[in-house]
């Protein structure tokens, strides 16, 4: 199977826990530098989603492809190796490393996944922690540090894998709303300089703003997809139109 150029590719991708049946055949193609926005309400399979491209959760069946190669199948530690090196992911929780400082936790994976030594690891950390606007708090610990900075922390430590791919699940939702804004600049950013990034978000203002490609999932399934000002202002579906409707008068 060809990728045709796709940064990332997924045919019929399903996954079940026990009898419920979370992913019902999703099929998605992403061009290198594109932003999908993933809408959905709870329970739809979104987070699922990032969890089957990341293989953190394999897919009972269906094909995806990173960068044209295949990382389902049978392809063992090589191919998971491949996938962390290549996609990074931030959760809504921010799972830092309490007895580690900001810049300890953007190092480690560096030293222990890439071989990088400390004072590259310590360099590239440093770098990164300025990117997401966060250099004097490098030597904090996360109980110092609000919200909305441990998330851009996080966002930093993905980073310093030098990901092909970013994925983003629901990275605000935890975050006082006077913190959102903060993680979200950082996101149009990243966006902006090019970064493949998937993002499960229920903000409708950055979807609508950043985003190339929305994509709205119900009950495991792709019920709609296309450019935002096609899916949020003018959607073709019963079921994205209710949604979309119960959001939006928030």
């Amino acid at each position: 199977m060809s990728s045709g150029g796709s940064m990332l590719e997924l045919v019929g991708v399903t996954k079940s826990f026990g009898d419920l049946e979370v992913l019902r055949g999703v099929d998605l193609d992403i061009a290198p530098g594109r932003v999908v926005c993933v809408l959905g309400p709870s329970g739809s399979g979104k987070s699922t989603l990032l969890r089957c491209i990341n293989l953190l959760e394999p897919p009972d069946d269906g094909t995806i492809l990173l960068e044209g190669k295949e990382i389902t199948g049978a392809g063992g530690d090589g191919e998971i190796d491949f996938v962390r090196r290549r996609v990074g992911i931030v959760f809504q929780q921010f799972n830092l490393f309490p007895n580690k400082s900001a810049i300890e936790n953007v190092s480690l994976a560096q030293k222990k996944v890439l071989g990088r030594g400390s004072s590259e690891a310590r360099e590239k950390a440093e770098s990164l922690l300025a990117r997401v606007g966060l250099s004097d708090k490098a030597g904090e610990y996360p109980d110092r540090l609000s919200g909305g900075q441990q998330q851009r922390v996080a966002i930093a430590r993905a980073l310093a894998m030098d990901p092909s791919v970013m994925l983003f699940d629901e990275v605000t939702s935890a975050l006082d709303p006077e913190l959102v804004k903060e993680v979200l600049d950082v996101m149009r950013e990243l966006a902006s300089e090019g970064m493949t990034m998937v993002v499960v978000t229920h903000e409708m203002g950055f979807a609508r703003d950043v985003a190339d490609e929305v994509v709205f999932m119900d009950e495991g399934v792709v019920i709609e997809q296309g450019p935002p000002a096609e899916v949020l202002e003018n959607p073709k579906q019963a079921r994205t139109k209710k949604f979309l409707g119960l959001v939006l008068e928030r």
